[in-house]
């Protein structure tokens, strides 16, 4: 029984390893639109933090470029935290600030932030075009908002959230730990 438990939490935890979304981008879509290409956008992200951030070692999250830098898990915490402002733009809800401070571990800031991106991409395949007007990034502090257009999803988060996923590549290999060989971010899979 001991040996059957084992086997099952083990084949369970492979499987979970598994499911996390964004270890290749799925087919492209058949037409050109606003939605698919934010869509798009937010696939080629999770891509790329996904192996950016694929076994990844203390001496990796412990990494840092210069002293007035963030290191490696400081730089995912932020990830994250811009994942969850794209989510709340594509879900038009309000993200507060100052935000709230995230985990410091990696497992569940990787799950989440993967999660946020793929709810945000399966929100924008179900919006019109003519919807992406009605969506605002919005920010709350002290119980005021402030609306900016989704336009500023692509320059703002979005692009800050790739520049940082930049950063984690970087840091690795001067920790040490590259990227996994194989990985190809132009067609968005691994080749063994």
């Amino acid at each position: 029984m001991r040996l059957f438990l084992l086997f099952f939490f083990s084949f369970n935890f492979s499987l979970m390893a598994q499911d996390l979304p964004f270890s290749s981008i799925p087919e492209p879509p058949q037409d050109y639109t606003a939605t698919n290409s934010i869509k798009r956008m937010i696939e080629g992200l999770g891509f790329r933090y996904y192996w950016a951030t694929e076994d990844l070692k203390a001496s990796d999250l412990n990494y840092r470029p210069s002293e007035e830098a963030r290191n490696t898990l400081e730089t995912i915490q932020h990830i994250y935290g811009l994942s969850t402002t794209i989510l709340n733009a594509a879900e038009n809800q309000a993200s507060l600030r100052p935000a709230p401070k995230p985990t410091s571990n990696l497992k569940e800031l990787r799950v989440a932030t993967l999660d946020n991106l793929e709810k945000t991409a399966a929100l924008f395949d179900q919006y019109a075009d003519k919807e992406l007007e009605e969506l605002n990034i919005i920010f709350e502090r002290g119980g005021r908002q402030s609306k900016f257009p989704l336009w500023n999803l692509i320059n703002g988060p979005i692009a800050d959230a790739l520049y940082h996923t930049g950063q984690l590549v970087s840091f690795r290999r001067a920790s040490g730990n590259p990227i996994a060989k194989g990985v190809n971010v132009f067609l968005g899979v691994k080749n063994d």
